[in-house]
């Protein structure tokens, strides 16, 4: 299921729509990193590339998070770039 969710970042209020297994992992990573969903979402937002949308930048941000928790980071990286909103919408 697809919820609706709101933040205030950076002093704006801005909203974002994410499935629930996106959402969990999300508050997973932010407490594995030691900081705040809110902090969390705010530094994806600063390094999203301007034609992605927070929604989809936060999705490929917890796919990346992955494939680089499981050892082979360097060898993903190497044989497949990484993902990006222009990834996203040519498929």
């Amino acid at each position: 299921m697809i919820v609706k969710h709101s933040i205030s970042l950076s002093g704006h209020r801005t909203s974002f729509s994410l499935e629930d297994a996106f959402w969990q992992e999300i508050r997973r990573i932010a407490v594995h990193r030691n900081m705040t969903v809110a902090a969390l979402i705010g530094e994806i937002d600063e390094t999203r590339p301007v034609d992605c949308n927070l929604s989809s930048a936060l999705r490929l941000y917890v796919l990346d998070w992955f494939r680089g928790q499981d050892g082979r980071r360097d060898t993903i990286q190497n044989a497949e770039p990484k993902p990006s909103c222009d990834m996203a919408q040519k498929n």
